[in-house]
């Protein structure tokens, strides 16, 4: 179980935590694809299944770093280039890839938010600092959650991904606590419980799945909701 009182600050994965991602990337790619088919019609036909962009990204993911090592943690830098390249194996001017990044991206933040996520975030930002911590490139902001964190961390700014340590370390600096004081909470068993149990946090594990816990570490705290976290903190 965790240490209620010994809890200053909580950070939050992002993705799968806050709300599904699944579902999102689906929208935002459904947006991408409508904006090559009026823009970059033969992009748009070269690369019509989402399986073929995804080939195409997960290319570039390999191949980027190393050429520029600085992006290996910039997913949006990763699908900008994706992009950017299908438009030249199209024959389609590549310079117009950035406005197809941001038909993307707008996309990629209009999220479906879990059950009373909202009214959760509210009333624990009440009690404690919070912090965004996601390997992903959502904005909190454009999401509409800034009101409610302090500070927000991600991979591309960081340099480093979780399960790192030191991108725990780097949160609980912004946040102005020791790894001790601060209460990690995500869905991912390795990328989030166990990276912040080795950095020295606490964590909480949001198992919506029923999925077993399959570390050598003791198994956290463990709830279904946010709901179900928030009346752990009471």
């Amino acid at each position: 179980m965790i240490n209620v009182a010994q809890i200053q600050a909580i950070s939050f994965d992002l993705d799968d935590t806050l709300w599904p991602i699944g579902p999102t990337i689906e929208r935002a790619e459904a947006a991408l694809h409508a904006w090559l088919a009026v823009h970059s019609p033969m992009t748009a036909a070269l690369y019509s299944s989402a399986e073929a962009l995804r080939d195409i990204r997960e290319y570039i993911r390999v191949e980027l770093p190393k050429k520029k090592p600085e992006l290996k943690y910039d997913m949006g830098a990763v699908r900008l280039e994706a992009i950017r390249l299908a438009m030249y194996r199209a024959g389609e001017n590549p310079l117009l890839a950035n406005e197809a990044y941001q038909a993307f991206y707008a996309a990629r933040n209009k999220v479906d938010l879990f059950n009373c996520c909202r009214d959760v975030l509210a009333a624990l930002s009440a009690r404690y600092q919070l912090a965004a911590l996601s390997n992903g490139n959502a904005d909190i902001h454009l999401v509409g959650l800034g009101e409610y964190f302090k500070v927000a961390v991600c991979a591309r700014e960081a340099k480093m991904a979780k399960p790192d340590r030191r991108i725990f370390d780097l949160t609980a600096q912004k946040l102005g606590v020791d790894n001790a004081h601060v209460l990690h909470v995500g869905d991912d068993v390795t990328l989030d419980c166990v990276g912040a149990l080795k950095a020295g946090m606490q964590t909480v594990w949001i198992n919506r799945s029923d999925a077993q816990w399959n570390h050598d570490l003791p198994q956290p705290a463990t709830v279904s909701s946010l709901t179900e976290l928030l009346t752990l903190l009471s």
